[in-house]
């Protein structure tokens, strides 16, 4: 005991002698590569005393609940012992190495695991591929056990220990996540604790008319309270599923359904809510989870008279889940899904003192990537970028060209609407361009939600058809395809630039486009989405080695972006990023900084060949692409083109 003592003393003061604080006294708190059970009980207890005041404070102020909180506590530290010691070791790892995440190497990839390999087992078997494809962080989309038919594409969860069947079970999960820690590939799943379905063993004793579970949603037994909720509350799905509220008739209650009536809106006013679900938080995470992605974290909080959305609460209730994370299982990172612009979603990243997200999505900046791709005006994109580069460094964005998911127009309209683009009629353009209805476009796809009242409507489609592939391949256009899989490869070339962890979706790798066979099933065809969550198509992966292929082409691109990325040392997410003026519309400029290394990206958005001109007198660059030594300087981009300058 004694030993330990000394060595935590003396790991307390840093090379200058002084106290360390927060996060760095944090790295050393617990023995490298495990330890015996007493020190793993000595690790813990260091961990709760050094988070158990302000975990405490919060959650009284939230609740006024003594016992629950020493409920939630002898919970932790049962979840603690039943955790692995490998995992134990990975979390004193990371400890140890706190901005592990934020390094130039990590690259991601959302999959299905249904499309992908038909099960988990199938996914495990495809961990080879996955390395070649330089990935070390896999989301698996949803893959709770949900209701067929009433599954939101698997965010309607009924229950949060179990595993849908076809997909396989808990043991195959941690099958899967030990052989993906083996070979360095993290992995990412969802945690929906905004709602349940309407079959989670709760909704169904709610449905009975129990008090203790009607209590853990919001039920009403006349439509007086919902009326005031739907007076300021904005609603998710307004043409597939108006309102925010569902008549249950056999219960004869109302029950709050943000986003659809067989999605019931949890109610974290009630602490046994908040402790249940940190409960299968803890749970899952102890199946081999490295990152948790919380699903709509705005709307957690309900209040009257407010639109539920970002409500003070909602940053308390993430703030306690960062400090259960940091006390039960360290190295696991959370990841919240806020679909707002990035400086609005800044609150969810919390200080430096009281972090809360370790990681958020980058939305805006996807979607204004494809408004610049239907303008050919990198003018807004230009503003977004320089926006999110003027955010503290510590904060890591994750950004992508496509998921899973509609892209909704949420672009800046206000500055838009100073050049003359009012905000419905530049929405229709949007739409019109990418099904292939406008602007000289070669993008397919098809519209999702749309509202004939507003005008409004959300698109769907896979990078590959939205840059011209599908087009281009329907009509076997040699010269209309080498266009469009150059477009595909600068966009990517251009999202690696981007501050942040870049994520592909699966399939972009090799060009897959819109899959129409969503159909032809009953249960998919209401849901356009559908279109672009087609099943891997393996026969066209075993092109990857052909150069004159389109699969072979991108793969091969994209290869030698995710290398250099994963080489240069400018690509690490805190690097200084800006953007420069090119004084052409359709070019945009990134520059990146780090450590006396300098790269500019130049990017042309447009089909035609264009002149950056830009001057920088600092001296010779080196194209990290092609070799050519030039400088930077009037530089001739051909279409779709670009080029990564290293400063020699």
């Amino acid at each position: 005991m004694k030993k330990v003592t000394a060595q935590n003393d003396k790991c307390d003061k840093n090379s200058t002698g002084k106290k360390k604080t927060g996060c760095e006294a944090g790295q050393e708190l617990c023995p490298k590569d495990g330890g015996t059970a007493q020190d793993e009980e000595i690790c813990y207890r260091k961990r709760l005393e050094k988070h158990h005041d302000e975990l405490r404070w919060l959650y009284m102020e939230l609740y006024d609940n003594g016992d629950m909180f020493a409920e939630l506590l002898d919970q932790m530290k049962e979840f603690y012992r039943e955790r692995k010691s490998a995992l134990k070791g990975m979390d004193e790892t990371r400890e140890r190495d706190p901005g592990w995440y934020r390094r130039n190497d990590m690259l991601g990839m959302m999959l299905y695991i249904d499309n992908f390999a038909g099960n988990m087992k199938g996914v495990e078997s495809r961990l080879d591929y996955i390395g070649k494809c330089n990935v070390n962080y896999i989301h698996l989309m949803p893959f709770l056990e949900t209701p067929k038919g009433r599954s939101d594409g698997g965010y309607a969860v009924s229950d949060f220990r179990k595993v849908q069947e076809n997909l396989g079970s808990m043991e195959d999960l941690e099958s899967l996540t030990a052989s993906c820690h083996k070979k360095g590939i993290n992995v990412c799943m969802d945690f929906v604790m905004n709602h349940t379905s309407e079959d989670h063993e709760w909704a169904k004793k709610a449905r009975q008319g129990d008090g203790e579970y009607m209590s853990r949603y919001f039920f009403y037994d006349n439509s007086y309270i919902p009326s005031l909720y739907e007076k300021t509350v904005p609603q998710v799905f307004p043409t597939t599923a108006p309102g925010n509220f569902t008549w249950l008739e056999d219960a004869g209650h109302f029950v709050m359904t943000s986003f659809y009536p067989y999605q019931w809106d949890l109610n974290y006013k009630n602490p046994r809510v908040f402790n249940e679900m940190m409960y299968h938080f803890l749970y899952l995470a102890n199946r081999g989870i490295d990152i948790v992605r919380i699903d709509a974290v705005p709307y957690i909080w309900k209040e009257l008279n407010t639109q539920c959305r970002n409500l003070p609460q909602v940053h308390t209730i993430v703030r306690m889940m960062r400090i259960i994370t940091e006390i039960v299982c360290p190295g696991v990172l959370l990841l919240g899904e806020v679909v707002m612009e990035p400086e609005k979603v800044v609150p969810y990243f919390g200080t430096v003192e009281k972090p809360e997200c370790h990681m958020l999505y980058n939305v805006t900046t996807m979607a204004t990537t494809w408004h610049t791709v239907a303008t050919r005006d990198v003018k807004l994109l230009k503003k977004q970028l320089d926006i999110v580069s003027s955010l503290p460094r510590e904060y890591v964005f994750l950004n992508y060209l496509r998921c899973h998911d509609d892209i909704g127009w949420g672009l800046d309209f206000g500055t838009l609407m100073t050049e003359g683009i009012g905000e419905r009629s530049h929405k229709q353009y949007l739409n019109d361009y990418f099904q292939g209805y406008a602007g000289e476009s070669n993008s397919r796809g098809e519209l999702y939600n749309a509202d004939p009242v507003t005008g409004d409507a959300r698109f769907c489609g896979t990078t590959a058809s939205m840059c011209g592939i599908e087009k281009a391949g329907f009509e076997q256009d040699a010269q209309a395809m080498e266009l469009a899989v150059r477009l595909d490869v600068m966009l990517h070339a251009y999202m690696f630039m981007q501050s942040g962890i870049p994520v592909l979706y699966s399939g972009d790798e090799i060009g897959q486009v819109n899959d129409y066979s969503y159909k032809e099933d009953p249960l998919k065809a209401p849901d356009s989405r559908y279109i672009h969550r087609g099943a891997m198509n393996w026969t066209l992966a075993e092109n990857i080695s052909r150069p004159d292929t389109v699969e072979g082409k991108l793969f091969r691109a994209l290869d030698m972006l995710e290398k250099i990325r994963r080489t240069e040392k400018v690509f690490v997410s805190n690097a200084d990023t800006w953007t420069m003026d090119t004084w052409d519309c359709a070019v945009l400029c990134i520059g990146r900084y780090f450590e006396g290394e300098k790269i500019l990206g130049l990017f042309n958005f447009s089909e035609s060949d264009k002149i950056a001109w830009i001057h920088e007198t600092d001296g010779d660059y080196v194209d990290l692409i092609s070799g050519e030594e030039m400088r930077a300087c009037g530089v001739r981009l051909p279409a779709y083109g670009f080029y990564y300058l290293k400063k020699k």
